[in-house]
């Protein structure tokens, strides 16, 4: 059996995982990211990169070059209620630079942040290598277990980070506790084309009971169809045939666009679930992003609430770590109370928007329409700058202080 020696080592080479690993070489500290997959080619992940985040880009001095790879923009958000149109978020207040948020895919991103990370010669980052274990002594996890092309691999570590998403290993590995919020729900992701006389910007469109998302991505649109835990059995039982026509209801795109759908394989089905770890942490390791709270993907917050993770717990690290002295518990919990706000206040606002706010959810006809949250931006225009500052920013924004 093979073995590396690493200061800290990241599991996940997601936003969290790879931001993380970028800040902490900028030090010299020796950092090893691990992915399981081979590249970052995936679709249907989380592509939004918020203002703050580009903040974060731009104080590392990369903001051109990064805002040089393709990417649409997005000063505002908005929303189809039935003839109405109205905007859910403006950016357009924010106290930053950068006011809009860019879509982009999700693998450019983290080609861009590994590009970076990889000019430091005490950043290591290993693909296609799966976590099987964790290394642990006297009570306090001291690295990790691999399988990797070349056969099993051990990392040792001063400490070891849980960064791979909602399904995470190094949580389950860690027997670290999940609380569980709302029902879940499914989104029905699809890619259909884009031609001339289609919408101009980014939308959600809702229906009577299901929702709608319209993503800008250039050449082509990425569609979310969002529907209740357990239907697309059901959806799919009736053929894709009935299924173009339900998804018509809330298109705004042609018809006859559907079509494009031509079996299945076009349509993934993503399970959304809120939760968080009621402790993030246990000696020598520590889970921030998806690992430590999934997020419903309304407003692309995990994305932004990952990156805020990494630059936290960078923030934390970098002293301790250019200093030699050891990571202790104490420094972890303070990593999980700089976070826990803005996680609590995030996933109780997601929760809310949700909520359809009806005295009598036994009704279905009152069941129906939009949530509260669509409601009251209605009402008051202006509530949507507020919403462009808690999507655009979070509850409470990182900077780097080092």
């Amino acid at each position: 059996m093979q073995s590396i020696r690493t200061t800290v080592a990241i599991a996940g080479g997601g936003p969290a995982g790879m931001m993380l690993g970028l800040l902490l070489a900028r030090f010299n500290i020796d950092v090893t990211v691990i992915e399981k997959h081979a590249d970052f080619l995936r679709d249907f992940r989380g592509d939004t990169i918020h203002p703050s985040t580009l903040e974060i880009i731009e104080q590392l001095g990369f903001i051109k070059e990064f805002l040089a790879l393709p990417h649409t923009k997005a000063e505002k958000l908005h929303a189809q209620i039935g003839e109405r149109k109205i905007t859910i978020a403006d950016f357009s207040w924010l106290p930053v630079k950068n006011r809009f948020i860019a879509f982009m895919p999700q693998w450019d991103f983290l080609n861009f942040i590994a590009g970076k990370a990889g000019h430091y010669e005490n950043f290591r980052l290993l693909m296609g290598a799966t976590v099987t274990d964790l290394v642990e002594d006297g009570g306090r996890v001291r690295g990790l277990h691999l399988e990797t092309a070349n056969g099993p691999l051990t990392v040792e570590s001063d400490l070891v980070v849980g960064a791979d998403g909602r399904n995470s290993a190094i949580r389950e590995k860690a027997g670290l506790e999940i609380q569980r919020f709302g029902v879940p729900t499914e989104v029905l992701w699809m890619r259909l084309s884009k031609q001339p006389g289609d919408p101009v910007e980014t939308m959600g469109h809702a229906g009577p009971q299901q929702g709608f998302v319209l993503i800008d991505r250039g050449d082509y649109w990425q569609c979310g169809y969002v529907v209740r835990k357990g239907v697309f059995a059901e959806i799919r039982s009736k053929g894709l045939d009935a299924f173009r026509k339900q998804v018509a209801q809330v298109c705004p795109l042609p018809q006859e666009r559907l079509l494009e759908l031509e079996s299945w394989n076009d349509v993934q089905l993503l399970t959304v679930r809120i939760d968080r770890l009621t402790q993030w942490w246990k000696p020598g390791v520590i889970c921030i992003g998806d690992s430590a709270h999934a997020m419903s993907p309304i407003g692309g917050v995990g994305v932004n609430l990952a990156i805020q993770d990494a630059v936290a717990t960078a923030n934390v690290l970098v002293p301790i770590l250019t200093s030699g002295r050891a990571i202790t518990d104490a420094d972890l919990a303070a990593i999980e109370k700089r976070r826990t706000f803005p996680t609590k206040a995030t996933q109780r606002l997601q929760l809310m928007m949700r909520s359809k706010n009806r005295k009598d959810q036994a009704d279905a006809k009152k069941a129906k329409g939009p949530p509260a949250f669509v409601l009251a931006i209605m009402r008051f225009p202006l509530l949507a700058h507020l919403a462009g500052r808690l999507i655009g920013l979070g509850f409470r924004r990182e900077k780097l202080r080092h």
